[in-house]
């Protein structure tokens, strides 16, 4: 692909009602930093049915200039239906680089794209920036199971793309935006989706967990010893307003299903308040919480790693601990 430009591309991903979905406004974030440091605009590109949300979400978040493409055939997400229109719009328009959030969608598109545009793209990225001496993107990734950190560029092709995790980053305060807005027509042929969702059937059982929208969260590993020592945490949680996540130990051992599952394999969050009950604190887990800006620890071994990132730590047993914990916040709501 020819490169026309040096704006850097943000995929704001859409729902079903029109509105965007968090980790796209997360991104413009990074995105306004890195297009500044590429010297190009940060161009938002918005694809669904009815996005008028979605538009004015970008455009109160940072967005710089917003590509538009509302058709009725883009109501639910297709992959082929939006490797089209995104492939499309790349050949136009000709950025330098493009990010996607890696939500389910995201990390079915962004290969596809990549492909078809015959570039590269780095996936589930924790951190960016821009090579001094290349001018590059440096996508920052976990490799080897979590265990260190690769920085990987794409030097030779174009657009440069990754997918992020959602919760690495936070959304900027809401402004009066000023962004263009750009809508293209790309109408897509029924014959060309090979795909049709019919029907979205939860998985049963499976609850409606937020973890990456939460506020505070409420956080149990192995020390908590079984499903009975996750009621304590959720006690906590509802005098709190919180929401209940597990280390991949506890969802492996079949004490908590894996909605709740916070780390590499799990959700990556960035609440306002982590409490880490029973949690050691492994490289996987620590990737998916590091972004919260308090981590509480509560741990009975003085010298478990996640008192290492932990602003409070409180060694004890949890199940001491957590009943006073709980009896506090109840008199400080009195």
């Amino acid at each position: 692909m020819q490169t026309k430009t040096k704006d850097f591309w943000v995929f704001i991903e859409t729902n079903e009602d029109g509105s965007a979905k968090n980790v796209g406004l997360e991104l413009l974030t990074p995105g306004k930093k890195l297009a500044e440091k590429q010297g190009g605009k940060l161009v938002a590109v918005v694809i669904g049915n009815g996005v008028d949300k979605a538009v004015e979400a970008a455009n109160a978040h940072g967005a710089e200039e917003i590509i538009i493409v509302d058709r009725p055939e883009y109501r639910r997400y297709s992959t082929d239906a939006y490797t089209i229109a995104l492939c499309t719009l790349v050949e136009k328009y000709g950025p330098t680089s493009m990010m996607i959030g890696a939500t389910s969608n995201g990390r079915d598109l962004g290969p596809r794209v990549s492909c078809r545009l015959n570039t590269g793209l780095t996936a589930d990225c924790t951190a960016l920036d821009i090579d001094e001496e290349s001018g590059n993107v440096a996508w920052t990734r976990p490799a080897f199971g979590g265990n260190l950190m690769a920085t990987i560029m794409c030097p030779d092709h174009r657009p440069q793309m990754g997918t992020v995790r959602p919760g690495v980053f936070k959304k900027s305060d809401p402004t009066t935006g000023v962004a263009k807005l750009i809508r293209e027509d790309i109408p897509v042929s029924q014959e060309q989706i090979r795909t049709q969702v019919l029907e979205v059937i939860r998985e049963v059982g499976q609850e409606n967990v937020d973890l990456e929208g939460a506020e505070i969260i409420v956080s149990g590993g192995r020390g908590v010893g079984g499903p009975e020592g996750f009621a304590l945490l959720q006690m906590l949680a509802e005098e709190l307003g919180a929401t209940v996540g597990a280390s991949r130990a506890a969802v492996d051992s079949g004490w908590i299903t894996h909605a709740h599952q916070v780390g590499q394999t799990g959700k990556t969050v960035g609440p306002k308040l982590y409490i880490a009950c029973g949690i050691s604190g492994a490289v996987q887990h620590v990737a998916g919480m590091s972004g919260s800006d308090v981590v509480v620890a509560i741990n009975k071994d003085p010298d478990a790693p996640i008192f290492q990132i932990a602003d409070y730590g409180v060694v004890g047993d949890l199940f001491e601990v957590l009943p006073v914990l709980i009896n506090e916040v109840k008199k400080a709501k009195k």
